[in-house]
Parts: structure tokens; C-alpha cells; sequence
């Protein structure tokens, strides 16, 4: 068992997990990997940063039916780029206390790592107001652009840890940052930590 302490942040879309992980780094001087993971798959895998940000959080083919079929000719470009996220993951554990958003990192690290398990959510209606004034996502109704990428991350966690994303049981805490506000998670995760 290694001795760093690890906060991992699964998040709903929209739900500003992604910021208090930040936040939470920042208030205890540890770093904070999110766009810096797949910075380095990258250039682990020789993938575009653009096409793992697109396949990272997608099930191999799609579709799980489909990527049983895929199967068959043998790994999938998914299933290689899962092989380098979960080692990459594991190393910066074992190098340094860290905060680590998405990217299955609970599940990476159950058994590796002393890790606080964290799931950030929030209602349709903070999610959808959040994503156009924070992204700027204007091009699909918000609500419908929220309900797809939940789906495709919830399909991705389930399809590689076989548990199911956003239950309260794989979790140390599940914070509801529309009723809670965002500072007030990242103190709490402070807190806790």
C-alpha cells in the first residue's frame, strides 16, 4: 500500500467537478491531473489528444454490442488506450498525493492507493445553465448534450470496472454542487481529505 493520498472526482457533465478538483489542489498544494491525463496518454500512445478526449470516456465501439464484435480481431484502439490510462494513473499515484479527475481513477485505484472516492452531481436545470455560460455550448439543446455524455461516461465506467457510475456505494461522499455551490464541495473535499 503506497503512502500518498489520492482524491478522485467522478462528475456528472455540467456539474463543475472538473473546477473543484482545481480548487481542492489549489487550497492543499497538491496537483491536480485532468487535461494533463490525457496530455500524457498522448504521448504514451501516439493518439491525437483530440481523439482520446473523444474515445476516453466511450465504451470500444461505441456501442457495447458492437464492441463485443470488435473483439474479435482483438483489442480495440479503446481497450489500448485503457491499458495506458489505468498505468499512467497507477505511476502518478505512486509518485505523488494528487487529485484526479475522471477517467475511471476510483476504480484504477481501489486496492493501490489510500484514495477519497468523490462523485460531484447537480440538477438538469444547474448542469444546463452551467455548460452555456462556462463552455458555451449553444449547438444541441443543453439538456440533450448533459443526458448524452452522462450516458456515454456512465456506458464507459460500466463497460471497463463493471460498476455502476453515480451509485452512492462506490463512493466516500456524493456532493450535489447545484444545492451546495462549488466552493463549498471543494471545502468540504478539503475537509475530508
Amino acid at each position: 500500500m503506497m503512502k500518498n493520498r489520492i482524491i478522485t472526482i467522478s462528475r456528472e457533465f455540467g456539474s463543475g467537478g472538473r473546477t473543484i478538483g482545481k480548487m481542492v489542489s489549489e487550497k492543499l498544494g497538491i496537483p491536480c491531473y485532468d487535461a494533463e491525463l490525457i496530455h500524457k496518454i498522448a504521448q504514451e500512445s501516439g493518439f491525437s489528444e483530440n481523439y482520446i478526449k473523444n474515445a476516453g470516456e466511450y465504451t470500444p465501439g461505441g456501442f457495447l454490442s458492437s464492441a463485443f464484435a470488435n473483439r474479435s480481431f482483438g483489442p480495440t484502439n479503446e481497450d489500448y488506450l485503457w491499458n495506458i490510462q489505468y498505468k499512467i494513473i497507477t505511476e502518478l499515484a505512486e509518485k505523488e498525493s494528487c487529485v484526479i479527475v475522471g477517467r475511471c481513477a476510483d476504480y484504477i485505484l481501489k486496492d493501490k492507493a489510500d484514495c477519497l472516492k468523490v462523485f460531484i452531481h447537480a440538477d438538469m436545470d444547474f448542469r444546463a445553465e452551467r455548460i452555456v455560460k462556462v463552455y458555451g455550448e449553444r449547438e444541441v439543446v443543453p439538456e440533450e448534450r448533459l443526458r448524452d455524455k452522462d450516458k456515454r461516461r456512465a456506458a464507459y465506467h460500466r463497460f471497463y470496472t463493471n460498476m455502476k457510475w453515480g451509485c452512492a456505494q462506490n463512493y466516500h461522499i456524493c456532493l450535489d454542487s447545484g444545492k451546495l455551490g462549488i466552493a463549498k464541495c471543494s471545502e468540504i473535499i478539503k475537509e475530508l481529505y
